[in-house]
């Protein structure tokens, strides 16, 4: 069995590729999960969709064949076509794969380094697999391992110290721009996690916030935790909102493009919008005063965030290298005393019945059957000792597999749990 990862994110894909591959939605996820657990090969599987990344993480008995698989059924449901995934597809295997997915899950595979938001989202991307049945014991404590990495990068470097989000990001774009902010207003299209970061960061900066929602009582209930800076209006009013105001922050879970030119408005005044949703919720043509800023366009900051967490992103690598080999080595560890158990128990009903035959041939005497019992015995102790130490030291499904065959026996492996 072998673990596997397959990435698309900034480093491999602009926007326009990634809000086709985004899962975001919940129908779409469960569709991808059905598509990947139709190959038994796939024994577990599970998506994670941001705005800067798509990832399949699973758990499988063939790489070649289940990524090609993969691939396959991301191309059916999004229509980018197989080609185009593979040419751009980084793909990890084995302990390559976990020590993606420890990255990740400590924010060191992010656009911006340190943020925070990923530890939830992988939570949430893993909850959703395991309740709807495509993941289990071996991606489980994969996810488990992961956090304790996060943790303990987080307890080690200050790289997640005044954290940077996307949205922190575009708030700062915006201040470049504008240099103080005190004072402005700004329309918030959307009331998620990405919305409600970039009002918390735009209210910091004493800007006066106008929270737009298709659900109003979403809206409302943002706008109550955030304060007296932070106002509402209803979805209808968008047009009239975002030509009256300068800056605009776009975030909503929208499949399609909310913003388009037909509901634009020529003003006199310049126009920021920052488009920090994916799939894309900003679709405008070339304007002398409108500017728009898309995930990818923040690169520069996100750049300069790098630079900034670079000795300290050093550290954090070499802890997940650490926390990459801990894992093989637990995983090793928890099949090894039930491998060893079930050839010292083979070996023991082996020396029974061939002392018992002997006996009945006459080439032990009856009251010899004890020292011959203690002969035999340590004979086999002898002969497993190398073994049973290997197996301590390292083993795998497919050294298991082998063993079983070999023996004839059955290794009644250990169960990983959900972690709680």
């Amino acid at each position: 069995m072998h673990y596997i990862s397959i990435s698309f994110t900034h480093k491999n894909t602009d926007i326009s590729i990634r809000e086709k591959l985004s899962f975001a939605d919940e129908s779409r996820k469960k569709e991808i999960l059905r598509l990947l657990s139709a190959n038994e090969k796939i024994i577990e599987s599970m998506v994670l969709s941001t705005c800067n990344r798509v990832e399949v993480f699973a758990y499988v008995a063939d790489i070649k064949e289940c990524v090609r698989h993969i691939l396959n059924s991301i191309s059916i449901l999004t229509l980018v076509p197989y080609e185009a995934l593979e040419l751009r597809a980084d793909i990890y295997e084995n302990d390559g794969a976990i020590h993606h997915l420890f990255a990740v899950a400590s924010s060191l595979d992010s656009l911006v380094i340190g943020e925070t938001q990923i530890a939830g989202q992988l939570k949430e991307a893993f909850k959703f697999a395991y309740d709807n049945g495509n993941c289990g014991d071996n991606i489980s404590y994969a996810i488990h391992f992961g956090a304790k990495c996060a943790s303990k990068i987080r307890a080690a470097t200050t790289i997640s110290k005044n954290p940077v989000s996307v949205s922190s990001v575009a708030v700062a774009k915006a201040k470049e721009i504008y240099g103080n902010l005190g004072g402005m207003s700004a329309v918030v299209v959307g009331a998620g996690q990405m919305s409600a970061l970039a009002c918390k960061h735009l209210i910091h900066s004493k800007v006066n916030v106008i929270i737009v929602n298709r659900d109003i009582n979403r809206a409302k209930n943002l706008a109550s935790e955030l304060g007296e800076l932070a106002s509402v209006a209803e979805f209808s009013r968008l047009k009239e909102l975002i030509n009256r105001y300068q800056l605009i922050f776009s975030a909503t879970g929208a499949n399609e493009p909310i913003i388009t030119d037909e509901i634009i408005e020529s003003v006199e005044f310049n126009r920021y919008f920052f488009d920090i949703a994916v799939p894309r919720d900003i679709d405008l043509s070339y304007s002398d005063n409108i500017s728009v800023y898309a995930v990818d366009d923040l690169e520069s900051i996100v750049k300069s965030n790098l630079n900034l967490r670079e000795e300290q992103a050093g550290v954090a690598y070499a802890i997940v290298g650490e926390m990459t080999a801990e894992f093989f080595k637990w995983r090793s560890s928890q099949n090894s005393t039930p491998a060893i158990k079930a050839l010292r128990f083979k070996a023991k009903n082996i020396a029974e019945l061939e002392i018992e035959k002997a006996i009945k041939k006459g080439y032990i005497k009856r009251c010899d059957e004890n020292e011959a019992r203690k002969l035999v015995h340590q004979v086999f102790k002898a002969f497993l000792h190398t073994p049973t130490m290997r197996l301590k030291d390292k083993n795998s499904d497919d050294i298991l597999g082998v063993l079983e065959y070999l023996f004839d026996i059955k290794i009644d492996k250990i169960e990983l749990k959900e972690e709680e």
